[in-house]
């Protein structure tokens, strides 16, 4: 992942409502979800929800496929590890680095 696409994506999950629209996507899994079904889940007007799809869409983290008259939205797994990745690339300047299970580093 290059900077400019870590810079969407973070700027993207910025948001208290798209991260909770991305964090559902998460947890359903490669199953995804239809927006209705989100919409009720979050408490979210549906074309507030259409929106904030759009975005995380935009910023690469969301999938979506047409099922008959039906939209299935999916977090993006592979964007979501890119970032991750990006983030944690360079942890601890290559010691072993215990921060993912713990939250902190152990040089050795």
């Amino acid at each position: 992942m290059h900077e400019s696409q870590a810079v969407l994506a973070l700027g993207a999950l910025a948001h208290p409502q798209r991260l909770r629209v991305f964090r559902a996507l998460v947890v359903a899994g490669l199953g995804g979800l239809m927006p209705s079904v989100m919409a009720d889940q979050l408490g979210v007007a549906r074309n507030t929800l259409s929106f904030h799809l759009k975005e995380l869409s935009h910023a690469g983290l969301v999938t979506f496929e047409q099922q008959g008259r039906n939209l299935i939205y999916r977090a993006d797994f592979s964007q979501m590890n890119g970032l991750l990745g990006y983030l944690t690339e360079h942890c601890c300047e290559g010691a072993t680095c215990e921060a993912l299970n713990s939250g902190a580093c152990t040089p050795t």
